[in-house]
C-alpha cells in the first residue's frame, strides 16, 4: 500500500500504510483525524488514483442534511412528466409509479458510492463539520452498505466502496461512528517525511532549497499562529520561490517576506510574522 501511494506522490507513515491496507482488507471505513493541513484528504485522492477508480466526495458542513448527502426527488422533471401525462389523458398510479421511479432520483455522493459497478473511494470529508444529528443518516451506510428510500423500498450496494473519512477535531464524534471504522491520526510529517513529500511532488527542487524551505515551514509552525500553514501551503511556497528563481532563503528579504502570503492566511498572521521573524527564521532553517 506505501509503495502504492507512493507511486501517487503520497508519502505515508507506516502505521497509516497499514490502517489502509486494513481498512481495504476488512473492508471497514477510515476515520482519519488531525489538524487541517496535514494531507488527510489526499489520502483518499492518492488511494483512488492507485487502485484506479473513481473518487467520490461528500463535503461536510453545518447544516448537511440527507436530501443533499444520499438522494433527492429530481422535482422538476417530475412535474413535466406529470404535465406531459396529463396533456395525454393518463392519470393515477400508473403515473405515479413512473415518477417515483430510479429514473427520477438525483444521486448524491452517498447513494452514488454503493451504485457504481466498480467499488469507488467514498471521501466523506470534515465530518465534525455536519451536525450530530447527521452522522445517524451514515450509520446505515458504514454499517449494511444499504440506502432505504420510502418510494422504492430498500436500495443495496452494487460494490462497497471504500470509505475514508476525515475529522480536523473541532468537535467530539459519537461512539457509534467510531465504533463503524478503523483510526489513524495524522499528525504534521517529520522533517525527513515533508523533505521526501517535497521532492516527491515538486522534483525540479534543489536539494539546498528543499531542506531550506522545509526547515523554515516546520519552525514557522512553531510560532503562535491562528492558521497553521499545512503540506499543501509548504508545496506551494516552494513552487513560488522555484519560479521566482530565489535558490537560498536568506538571498532576498522582499522576495521572502512577499511569498510568504503562500503560508500566511489571515492579517494577523501576517503582521505577526515581520520581515525580522521570516529572516530569524531562515537563518536558521539554512
Amino acid at each position: 500500500m506505501q509503495a502504492a501511494l507512493a507511486g501517487q506522490g503520497y508519502v505515508a507513515s507506516d502505521d497509516l500504510s497499514m490502517a489502509l491496507h486494513l481498512s481495504v482488507a476488512l473492508g471497514r471505513p477510515l476515520l482519519l483525524e488531525g489538524a487541517a493541513g496535514v494531507g488527510k484528504t489526499e489520502v483518499a485522492r492518492a488511494l483512488a488514483a492507485a487502485r484506479e477508480t473513481r473518487l467520490i466526495r461528500l463535503q461536510c458542513y453545518e447544516g448537511l442534511d440527507a436530501a443533499q448527502a444520499i438522494y433527492e426527488w429530481n422535482y422538476q422533471r417530475q412535474l413535466l412528466s406529470i404535465r406531459a401525462a396529463a396533456e395525454d389523458g393518463e392519470t393515477g398510479r400508473s403515473v405515479e409509479a413512473r415518477i417515483f421511479s430510479r429514473d427520477f432520483l438525483l444521486e448524491r455522493p452517498l447513494l452514488a458510492a454503493i451504485s457504481q459497478e466498480v467499488a469507488p473511494v467514498l471521501l466523506i470529508d470534515e465530518i465534525d463539520r455536519a451536525d450530530e444529528e447527521f452522522e445517524a443518516y451514515l450509520l446505515e451506510i458504514l454499517s449494511d452498505y444499504q440506502v432505504t428510500v420510502p418510494e422504492l423500498g430498500t436500495l443495496e450496494a452494487v460494490t462497497r466502496p471504500i470509505v475514508v473519512l476525515t475529522s480536523n477535531g473541532t468537535r467530539d464524534l459519537s461512539d457509534a461512528l467510531r465504533r463503524r471504522c478503523l483510526y489513524s491520526f495524522v499528525d504534521y510529517p517529520d522533517r525527513a517525511t515533508e523533505l521526501a513529500i517535497l521532492q516527491a511532488r515538486l522534483p525540479g527542487v534543489e536539494a539546498r532549497l528543499g531542506a531550506q524551505v522545509v526547515g523554515f515551514v516546520q519552525a514557522l509552525r512553531r510560532e503562535e499562529l491562528e492558521k497553521v500553514p499545512g503540506v499543501a501551503e509548504m508545496l506551494d511556497f516552494a513552487a513560488a520561490l522555484m519560479g521566482l528563481g530565489l535558490a537560498d532563503l536568506t538571498q532576498d528579504p522582499e522576495v521572502l517576506q512577499a511569498t510568504l502570503v503562500t503560508l500566511l492566511k489571515t492579517q494577523e498572521d501576517r503582521a505577526r510574522v515581520t520581515t525580522e521573524v521570516a529572516q530569524r527564521l531562515a537563518g536558521k532553517a539554512a
